[in-house]
């Protein structure tokens, strides 16, 4: 259904999350204007409905003053990004960062601009490649004025009200939080908020790993035990002869259940395109806010053991563990004469 309050917006960086949100703004009533270094994904949009714009200098010609323009762009690009609109931009106009940009360059970047009249907006974005249809969460950081200009494109973007029950005991009335968008407070906020809740991410999904590859391994009791001076031995095999389908627990676990929730449903269906998960090689990359996380739990003094072993497990994941496990190795052989045991 189209807005009562459309508006235009440009878009930079046309990926998996910039593209669907200028679908699912045009779908509501708004106008976009489009830019990215693909020409093939900006003729793809304007295909769609969308302006689409061939420099810069061209896309941000072809907005309407004042400018609102998204950056949608991996964090190392956005101050490039922000570099070469600066000299085209008037006061008044709007910047929005909605990718995943340390929230301490926000505050510098906020002061900057302001000295040009330019507005900064931050805006956490979450929703991954499923936002189109289910709508995106959004925690935003700002002054007053800009945001409140920017609602109707918020209230677009996220899921709305509807897309889950309401909080029973939630007596307080107003407020956007239950639309899935949310003014977090000023400059660095949004992206704060957005920080923290890809940390705890990090740990709901190792939990879920772990706890998933326990059950995979409960059969252990079935196989042939090692013995010899390098193994430990399996105390009580019998207490470990169950060959339980994981991608079935999976399942399950979707249905009733309290660990219930997205996360379960997108491993459910991994295991049912994948029943092996042959098709992962289980290095698992992080982009930086998981480190911010934290850091920001060690400088505030707040216990965040989870969220540190998550993003330890990480850096294990992609062998930067290996040369300590060397040591290790070099240490046993030195002190006890113990052979690695190769698998």
């Amino acid at each position: 259904m189209p807005t009562d309050s459309p508006m235009q917006l440009g878009m930079i960086g046309l990926g998996r999350m910039g593209a669907n949100l200028v679908r699912r703004l045009m779908r509501d009533g708004h106008s976009c204007v489009v830019f990215d270094v693909s020409q093939h994904a900006v003729q793809q949009l304007a295909d769609e409905g969308a302006t689409g714009a061939g420099s810069i200098t061209d896309f941000v010609s072809k907005l309407s003053k004042p400018r609102a323009i998204w950056i949608m762009v991996p964090a190392g690009v956005v101050q490039p990004t922000i570099d070469q609109l600066r000299p085209l931009l008037d006061a008044g106009d709007i910047l929005i960062d909605g990718g995943n940009s340390y929230y301490r360059d926000d505050i510098d970047r906020a002061r900057q601009l302001k000295a040009d009249g330019i507005h900064y907006v931050d805006c956490g974005t979450s929703g991954g490649v499923w936002g189109l249809d289910r709508g995106y969460c959004l925690m935003i950081g700002g002054a007053d004025g800009p945001v409140e200009h920017l609602d109707p494109l918020f209230k677009t973007i996220a899921p709305g009200e509807g897309s889950a029950e309401p909080t029973p005991s939630r007596t307080r009335q107003g407020g956007t939080a239950p639309d899935g968008y949310l003014h977090c407070g000023p400059s660095g906020a949004g992206h704060f908020v957005k920080m923290v809740h890809n940390g705890v991410e990090y740990g709901m999904m190792s939990a879920i790993g772990e706890g998933l590859s326990i059950i995979k391994h409960a059969n252990e009791g079935l196989q042939k035990q090692e013995v010899d001076a390098e193994t430990a031995p399996l105390r009580d095999p019998e207490a470990y002869e169950y060959n339980i389908d994981v991608a079935e627990v999976a399942e399950l676990w979707r249905r009733g259940s309290v660990v219930g929730s997205w996360l379960v449903d997108l491993v459910a269906d991994a295991f049912a395109r994948s029943p092996d998960l042959d098709d992962f090689a289980g290095r698992v990359s992080d982009s930086g806010e998981g480190r911010w996380t934290v850091t920001a739990a060690i400088e505030t003094g707040v216990p965040a053991s989870v969220i540190t072993a998550a993003l330890y497990e990480r850096f294990e994941s992609r062998g930067n563990g290996d040369f300590t496990d060397k040591i290790l190795s070099a240490m046993r052989s030195e002190f006890g004469g113990h052979a690695e045991k190769k698998s």
